[in-house]
C-alpha cells in the first residue's frame, strides 16, 4: 500500500520530548537540565515539590491539572509560566496523559453497580451540561477530548492500525459476534492494532478476540460460554459487564487493542476488552479520529445507521484524496449491504474509475474479511 503523503497521515505525539506524565518525570528534567521551560506538565500533583518549583526556572511553561501550593504557584506565574488549574467535583479528569483502563472506568462496579462508575458519572455529568449550555463545561469538554487524542496519537505511534467497525445490538449468544471474535484474533495475530468503536455488539468482539489472541483458539470457545449467560447490556449493564470482567480474570497475557467511544451514546457503555480506551464526549472528534487512525484498512461488518456513517464517512477521504492513498474498506455481508441496507451499489459507483475503486471489497462472511483486506493491499 502506498504510503500518504507526510502532511495527510494521522497526526503523531504532540510536544515530543516536552511533556511530562509523571513525578519521575519531573525530578528528572529538574535535576538534569535545572530548567522546566518551555515543558508542559500534565495532570501530575506537585504540592510535594515546591522546594523545585522555586528554584527551577519555568518561564514558558504550562501545568495542565497540576496542584500546587500558592507560595509555588505565585512563583511560577511571576516567571511567565501558565497555569490551567485543577477543576473541582468532576467525575473526570480533564487534562489527563493517558488513555483509560477498562478497571478504571468500571471502578466499583461489583459494589455500587454501573450506576456508581466513573464511566457512568462521567456519562450524568456529560448529559446534564450539555443540557444548561454552560461555557465552563464546554470548555472543559474540548481539553478533555483533545488531551485524550493527545494520548491515543502517542499509543499508536509506529502501529499499523485496523478498524473493526460493527453494530452495537450483536448478542453474545449469537454466530455474528464469535465471527467478529475471530476476525479480532486473526487480525491481531497478524500483529495488527485492532481499533473498534469502544462498545458492545460486534465492538467487543472483535476487542474480545484481540484480546484473547495470544492463547490457543479454545480459549475463545471457553470464554463465550460465560459471556452467553449476560448476552446484551440490557436489561443490565451491571451484569453484562460483570460477565466480561470473570471472563478477563480468567486468563493471562491478555493481548492489546483500542477501544474508542463516546458518552456522546450514553446507552452505550464501553466494552471491557479493549485494553486501551480512547472515550470522548464530542462524537464527530471520535468518529473522524477512529476512521483516520485505522491507517491499514478498516472491516465494515453488519449493522445500522452508526455503521453505514462510518461508512461514507471514511469513504469521502478515500474519495477525494485527503488523507492521501485510500485506505482498504471491506464490507462484510453480501445480503446485507445489498438488499437490507444496499450500500454496496452507492459505494461502487463513488469508487468507479478513481483509485478507490481497487480499494474496496464485499465478503459473504466474516472469515473471508482478512484475507480480502490483504488482497485490498493492505497488511
Amino acid at each position: 500500500m502506498a504510503t500518504p503523503p507526510p502532511a495527510h497521515r494521522p497526526p503523531g505525539p504532540r510536544g515530543r520530548g516536552r511533556e511530562i506524565h509523571t513525578l519521575d518525570a519531573f525530578d528528572a528534567v529538574t535535576t538534569r537540565s535545572g530548567s522546566l521551560a518551555g515543558y508542559r506538565v500534565q495532570s501530575v500533583d506537585l504540592a510535594d515539590r515546591t522546594r523545585a518549583l522555586l528554584a527551577t526556572p519555568t518561564a514558558g511553561t504550562v501545568f495542565l491539572g497540576c496542584p500546587m501550593t500558592p507560595e509555588a504557584a505565585a512563583k511560577v506565574r511571576a516567571d511567565g509560566a501558565l497555569l490551567f488549574p485543577p477543576v473541582p467535583h468532576l467525575p473526570f479528569d480533564p487534562y489527563r496523559a493517558a488513555l483509560y483502563s477498562p478497571g478504571g472506568l468500571y471502578e466499583g462496579l461489583a459494589a455500587h453497580g454501573y450506576e456508581g462508575t466513573p464511566d457512568a458519572l462521567a456519562h450524568a455529568w456529560f448529559r446534564r451540561t450539555r443540557a444548561d449550555g454552560d461555557i465552563l463545561a464546554s470548555m472543559i469538554r474540548s481539553i478533555h477530548d483533545d488531551a485524550v487524542s493527545d494520548a491515543l496519537d502517542e499509543l499508536l505511534e509506529g502501529a499499523r492500525v485496523v478498524g473493526v467497525m460493527g453494530g452495537h445490538a450483536t448478542a453474545r449468544d449469537s454466530t455474528a459476534y464469535a465471527g467478529a471474535a475471530r476476525l479480532g484474533r486473526t487480525l491481531a495475530r497478524a500483529g495488527l492494532t485492532v481499533a473498534t468503536g469502544g462498545g458492545p455488539g460486534a465492538m467487543e468482539a472483535a476487542n474480545l478476540g484481540a484480546c484473547l489472541a495470544p492463547h490457543p483458539d479454545s480459549a475463545l470457545d471457553e470464554a463465550l460460554v460465560p459471556l452467553a449467560a449476560a448476552p446484551s447490556y440490557l436489561p443490565s449493564v451491571t451484569e453484562w459487564a460483570l460477565a466480561a470482567f470473570r471472563v478477563r480474570e480468567r486468563f493471562t497475557r491478555l493481548g492489546p487493542s483500542v477501544g474508542i467511544p463516546t458518552w456522546f451514546y450514553g446507552h452505550e457503555p464501553p466494552n471491557a476488552f479493549a485494553a486501551h480506551i480512547a472515550k470522548y464526549f464530542a462524537n464527530a472528534t471520535r468518529e473522524d479520529g477512529l476512521l483516520a487512525r485505522s491507517t491499514a484498512g478498516i472491516v465494515f461488518l453488519p449493522g445500522a445507521a452508526g455503521t453505514v456513517q462510518e461508512i461514507f464517512d471514511n469513504a469521502t477521504p478515500n474519495y477525494y484524496g485527503s488523507r492521501g492513498a485510500p485506505t482498504p474498506m471491506v464490507l462484510v455481508g453480501h445480503d446485507h449491504w445489498t438488499r437490507a441496507l444496499p450500500v454496496w451499489p452507492l459505494l461502487r459507483a463513488l469508487a468507479e474509475d478513481r483509485p478507490m475503486e481497487h480499494r474496496i471489497a464485499l465478503v459473504d462472511s466474516v472469515d473471508e474479511a482478512a484475507a480480502a483486506l490483504r488482497g485490498l493491499g493492505g497488511p
